[in-house]
This record gives C-alpha cells, structure tokens and sequence, in this order.
C-alpha cells in the first residue's frame, strides 16, 4: 500500500498577535486534516528543507550543498567538476547582506534581464544557469573556487567577496540602485546516504528545486508542476505505483513575506484539494520541516508536529528526525 507524504512547509510560526497570539496553525480550519488524522507525534524541525528531507528519506543529514541539489532539481549540467550555486536577490549595504524576498515582477524582469546582459563576464567557466521564482537562479560552473557565503534568510556580514562573480555582482547593482544577486551553497555533486529500506519507490511532486533535487540525488523520481492546484491530482495518481512526497511551498513562501492571513488561506485550501482528491486514500502523513515566522520572515528551528491518518508507532511521542521513517513505515 502505497504512503501519501505532504509537507506542509514552514507552517509552523510564531504566534500572531493579530490572531490573538495564535499560530496560523492553530487559526486556519482544516477539517479534512482533523478528521483523518489517528496518530500524532513531534520531530525537530531543520533550518532548510533539503536538510529535512534528506535526514528523513535516510537518516543523515545532506552531503550534497544547497545550490548542487537544486542545480539537479533543475536539470543544469552537473559533472563531477562542476560547481552550482544558488543566486538570490540581495542588497549590499555597508559591507552586510540584506536578502530581498519583497521582489515584485518589474524587479524580477529587471534583475533577470541583467543577469543575462552580464552572464559572458563568466564565458570562461561555461556557465548554465536558470531562474525559477522571484528573481532567484542556480548556476552551475566548470572548475570554480568554493566560497562560503552568508545564506539566507538571515542578513549577514558579507565575508569573503566572491571574486570569480563580483564583476557580474556589482554591475547589476550599480544598474539596480543596490539591487544584486548573491550567490551561497556553493559545491558539488557528493553521494548520499542510502534510503531507508522500507521507504521503497518514491515521486516528489514540487515546484521547488530542493525537494526536486534531493530526490534526484538519492535516485528517486521527481515531477516539477508549479501550480499548486495541479500537483494534487497528479500525486493522486502516482500513488498507483509508489509512494509520493508532495510539496507545499507556498506556504514557506508567504511566510517569508510576512503574510499570516495569507499562510492561512494557503493552509485552508490545502486542506480543501486534500479533501477533493484524497478523502477515500487512508494512508497519509502531514510533516512539517521547519517555522517560518510571519513576523520576522526568518526561519524557525523548532519541534514540528507530525500527523498520520493510519496507526504508526509514533503514538504521540517526539520522535528524532532520523528515526522518524522508522516509526512510520516500520
């Protein structure tokens, strides 16, 4: 029998004063998800999402960096000399990174528009590279220097200036009143802990180059559908042939932006596309991998609520995140 895994991305929060300091958790009604639910327990969330993921397929923690994984998500050219990083909007200011999640379409065109004007300055190391959402890319490239940056959402010191990319960097700044891209999780391709023996044949479905790329990484099967709406019909239709991990991000995403009410409506509608194509399938779990403060925007390590609509054996307790499959599947 095949398992539904949903993760329910940084739904976890602080508590809202607007909601009476409740969590938008505690707030959106989410009938479907209190009904089928039999057993319920508590796992500790992860500062990113291909860290959670990639601890609760095998137990361990990523040995692939953030922009590899995501350069696999997306299917740039991935040899074992090149290098991938992630390229996300930021400010400069005063030697300190200030990372832009308010970027709205006009900058977006803007900032893609000059990377492209600017991606020869980097002809030499054969650059591949594409955006997917807000004005953030991945880049993969031959025989570049590994340089550890500040990662986002936290803003910090800028360390260490990437030379091989600064000329690209600062001219769009200069183009942008500040405005750049900034690249972080920089490596290469490493092999990953095997999967965990009962988890079987599995299909992420996502919009998201993380969850896309550590499936890819660990050798399972990824499906990328941007639409939200259209990823739960699909999934539907994989579990015929395996188990499948389908991928809220938007919920991550307005969290980010500092939108509660809109974390709520998300929440709720889920729960509605849950109940449209799921309301006769009784093997689900809903995780969450980590919060994501609507106050702050910034990302929360902190224990996160793990539901199942079957008996496992997790039977209310916290469970460890590397255990976690275990307790679920057996």
């Amino acid at each position: 029998m095949s398992t539904l895994f949903v993760l329910l991305d940084g739904a976890e929060d602080h508590p809202i004063p607007a909601f009476d300091d409740r969590k938008p958790l505690d707030v959106a009604e989410m009938p479907f998800l209190d009904s089928v639910v039999k057993d319920r327990g508590r796992t500790q969330g992860s500062t990113y999402t291909h860290r959670f993921i990639n601890q609760l397929f095998t137990g361990d923690l990523p040995r692939t960096p953030r922009g590899a994984i995501e350069a696999l998500g997306l299917d740039l050219r991935m040899s074992a000399e090149r290098v991938a990083y992630r390229l996300s909007p930021a400010y400069i200011n005063n030697g300190n990174v200030e990372w832009a999640y308010h970027v709205d379409q006009r900058l977006e065109m803007q900032i893609i528009s000059n990377v492209e004007s600017k991606i020869h300055l980097l002809k030499d190391m054969d650059p591949d590279l594409l955006f997917f959402l807000k004005g953030r890319a991945v880049i993969s490239l031959d025989c570049c220097e590994i340089i550890d940056m500040p990662c986002p959402p936290m803003n910090a010191p800028l360390g260490k200036r990437p030379e091989f990319m600064w000329e690209m960097i600062s001219g769009i700044a200069e183009e942008l009143n500040g405005l750049t891209v900034m690249p972080w999780g920089g490596g290469r391709r490493e092999a990953e802990a095997p999967l965990h023996p009962s988890l079987g044949p599995l299909t992420v479905v996502s919009n998201s180059p993380t969850a896309l790329g550590i499936s890819r990484a660990l050798g399972q099967k990824a499906v990328k559908v941007d639409s939200l709406e259209d990823r739960f019909p699909l999934a539907r239709d994989l579990l015929e042939v395996g188990n499948v991990f389908l991928h809220a991000d938007e919920i991550d995403e307005v969290s980010h932006q500092r939108d509660p009410e809109m974390k709520v409506r998300i929440l709720e509608s889920v729960d509605s596309m849950m109940e449209e194509h799921f309301h006769d399938f009784d093997r689900i779990v809903y995780l969450v991998d980590h919060g994501t403060s609507s106050l702050t925007g910034q990302h929360l390590p902190v224990m996160v609520p793990v539901q199942s609509s079957y008996e496992s054996s997790m039977r209310g307790e916290d469970v460890p995140l590397s255990a976690l499959m275990s307790k679920l599947l057996g």
